[in-house]
């Protein structure tokens, strides 16, 4: 399966995203409100600059205290951000994200951030395939 198979049956608003100079405290309320673990940092809305995720915000906090909720963004995302495009395996972006031990990737064709999966969305992706999967070996099997 690939990314853009996800996209299209992933009930999505679009990308959230926040600028460079969002707070982390503005940007912990949104993640909060939207019930998500991450958002792209992005000027535009289409060029993904970095990511800033709930588990970015509590290492910070753990180790600086309250006064993270007063920086801006920039001073905390992840700037070395992994993307894939449209035409990914999913198996390779599933291997890439527990890898590199992070839950979030933006989808990005010719520059432009179209989509973002999760590792749940690629998990929940390759149950659904493996139960169509079973389901026909089944029928196959029973003769139907």
């Amino acid at each position: 399966m690939q990314v853009q198979q996800i996209l299209k049956d992933k009930r999505s608003d679009g990308v959230v995203t926040v600028g460079l100079k969002a707070t982390v405290a503005e940007t912990a309320q949104l993640l909060a409100e939207r019930r998500i673990g991450g958002v792209v940092v992005s000027e535009d809305g289409q060029t993904p600059l970095g990511i800033l995720s709930e588990r970015d915000i509590v290492r910070r906090l753990a180790a600086e205290g309250a006064a993270v909720l007063g920086m801006a963004v920039e001073d905390l995302m992840t700037k070395d951000l992994k993307t894939c495009s449209c035409k990914d395996d999913c198996d390779e972006v599933l291997a890439r994200m527990t890898e590199g031990r992070f839950r979030h990737m933006p989808v990005v064709e010719d520059g432009v951030m179209v989509g973002i999966i999760t590792i749940g969305d690629v998990v929940a992706a390759q149950i659904a395939e493996l139960s169509m999967e079973k389901h026909a070996l089944q029928g196959m099997i029973m003769g139907h």
